[in-house]
């Protein structure tokens, strides 16, 4: 667990009263639009020094496999311009493991915050067979699947870069549960929204983009891939662009929410994902430059609500688009 600095105290957002930031990702109701990004945050563990879990809209976990998967070997992250490069590998203990530990913890010690799980598969049935055995868990609200993983029945191919093979996942996900269903999309693709309209027709009740872009970097001095697989995935500020052009252009071609992320550090960027037609935003990279980043982005949007005159954070979703007296 990260070392709580010295005098400090677990934070929590202060708020003005008179905003509702309240938002709904189809049946369920977050308390605000900040959730964590899958992949920066664990289940939370290392973050309760600094701030309360349950303040946040949702905490969003790791991703979870049928099995322990132990991850890339050698060099796993690398600092870049403006981001990072990440090759974790979606290193997890199974889902067994995952919940006699991890969602045993969260039940504990943060029993009213809403918990979204993230699924991940090497194959269509085992984000199915994840899923069922979630279905006994109480304690998680809603689902979000990755499909950035590779297909091992395709080549290693990642599932959600064809829109045939992203709605055969979504669709026997569907069928394992009642629950909400979010679809996390990958950017590297020709076309988003062909690949959200594909989850949207077999039944994903939201959209969460964009997952990070495809990168590598050179060791000049030994004339070498940084990492083992050679490509990795890029992630923080630098991709704040092209995730905003992938969220406004998902809203606008769907008809079901989008929990927009990629590059998030401040409320500023926060709202502009809102404006762009997000829902909600997930902040990842931001999370390890500062723990608090969520909880200042909650106070920023509660402000910039109250300065423009929005008496809720959801009429600020895809405002970019609308003739408005808020300006």
């Amino acid at each position: 667990m990260m070392p709580s600095p010295p005098g400090s105290t677990k934070r929590a957002p202060q708020l003005s009263g008179t905003v509702d930031l309240s938002v709904h990702l189809a049946s369920l109701e977050l308390k605000n639009p900040v959730v964590t990004a899958s992949g920066t945050f664990g289940s939370g563990k290392e973050y309760t020094d600094f701030i309360d879990l349950e303040s946040l809209g949702a905490v969003v976990t790791k991703g979870v496999g049928l099995d322990a998967w132990e991850g890339n070997p050698g060099i796993r992250v690398f600092e870049t311009p403006s981001g990072m490069l990440n090759s974790i590998g979606l290193q997890n203990p199974g889902v067994e493991a995952f919940c006699a530990t991890d969602l045993a913890w969260l039940a504990n010690n943060a029993p009213h915050a809403t918990i979204i799980v993230n699924v991940v598969g090497h194959a269509i049935d085992e984000y199915a067979r994840v899923i069922e055995r979630l279905e006994r868990e109480a304690h998680v609200a809603a689902y979000e699947v990755n499909i950035s993983c590779p297909n091992v029945d395709r080549g290693g191919l990642a599932f959600g870069v064809d829109a045939e093979v992203a709605a055969e996942v979504t669709r026997s996900c569907r069928a394992a549960t009642k629950r909400p269903l979010i679809m996390k999309l990958s950017p590297n693709v020709t076309d988003i929204t062909e690949i959200a309209c594909a989850c949207e027709m077999e039944g994903a009740d939201a959209l969460s983009l964009i997952n990070t872009v495809l990168g590598t970097a050179i060791d000049v001095e030994k004339r070498r891939f940084r990492f083992e697989r050679q490509v990795a995935g890029l992630s923080g500020p630098a991709i704040k662009p092209i995730a905003l052009r992938m969220v406004h252009a998902t809203a606008q071609a769907t008809a079901i929410p989008v929990i927009g992320m990629g590059g998030i550090r401040n409320a500023t960027d926060a709202i502009e994902f809102m404006l762009a037609g997000a829902s909600a935003v997930a902040v990842g990279t931001g999370n390890f430059v500062d723990p608090c980043t969520t909880i200042t982005c909650i106070e920023g949007i509660d402000a910039y609500c109250q300065q423009h005159g929005f008496s809720a954070a959801r009429d600020l979703v895809g405002a970019v688009n609308r003739k408005n007296d808020h300006a």
